[in-house]
């Protein structure tokens, strides 16, 4: 069942539980491959060519609650076409997040003396899985996803679309989008939301596996950090992630009541 559902209206869309984060709001992946999806189907209509890359800003916590959306052509055409996306609660007038998709027309170009990287197929499946849990103990985004982790790389295969049909680029977004928090120094310390995420592919993914070879780095004397890595398939490197992180204090402990 995709993570979102169709409302009657068009471009309205009601996130199932499978969407929500570890803490507060939607997980920044799923908004993300919410409006990244929406963007890659108009593209099939308007033959703009292949989702090659996104940028997405998270302008404040997304709603478990109806959602509507709105897209915004920048440039269309030619080889290249930019298309603006953004996504707003219902009944709210400020929005939640806006993306920016790169679209590009394929053509062959012959560069001499170039060769493609060996091929070294992986199997994840034969790496242990791994499994986080929400702070709120609820549903959350990671279970919509069987995860696993071998030789530095964390695998998913998603077990849920985010929307029905969802095109290669959205697909990618949820993986890649764990990067700062797969790979951050300290675990359970510091929150460590990303108020942004930049995706770049350069190919389709081969098969259903997605892998992420995360980095993160931390300044808590400024409150900021960073995380970056690599996106893969069982066949090698298909592209790159990177998105800054903003620091915040760790919840404190629930007191338990006084008998």
């Amino acid at each position: 069942m995709p993570i979102f559902t169709p409302l009657d209206e068009p471009n309205h869309w009601l996130p199932g539980p499978l969407a929500a984060g570890p803490f507060t709001g939607l997980q920044g992946g799923a908004v993300a491959g919410l409006l990244t999806a929406e963007v890659e189907a108009l593209a099939v209509e308007r033959q703009w060519g292949t989702a090659v890359g996104m940028t997405a800003h998270f302008l404040r916590p997304t709603p478990l609650a109806p959602l509507r959306t709105q897209a915004h052509v920048v440039t269309a055409g030619g080889r290249v076409s930019v298309i603006d996306n953004t996504l707003w609660a219902i009944g709210r007038d400020d929005p939640c997040a806006v993306v920016r998709v790169t679209l590009a027309r394929e053509r062959a170009v012959a560069v001499p003396g170039f060769a493609p990287p060996p091929v070294t197929a992986i199997d994840p499946a034969r790496y242990p899985e791994r499994y986080v849990s929400a702070a709120h103990d609820g549903p959350w985004f990671w279970q919509a996803m069987e995860a696993r982790h071998g030789n530095d790389v964390f695998w998913f295969r998603l077990k849920d679309d985010v929307i029905a049909g969802a095109g290669v680029l959205a697909r990618v977004l949820g993986p890649a989008d764990w990067c700062h928090g797969i790979g951050r120094p300290l675990h359970n310390v510091a929150l460590d939301p990303n108020p942004n995420l930049s995706v770049h592919l350069l190919r389709p993914p081969v098969g259903e596996w997605i892998g992420v070879r995360p980095q993160a780095w931390w300044q808590p004397q400024a409150g900021i950090g960073a995380g970056q890595g690599t996106i893969h398939d069982t066949d090698g490197v298909i592209g790159a992630v990177a998105m800054s992180v903003v620091l915040l204090p760790w919840p404190a402990p629930v007191a338990a009541p006084v008998s």
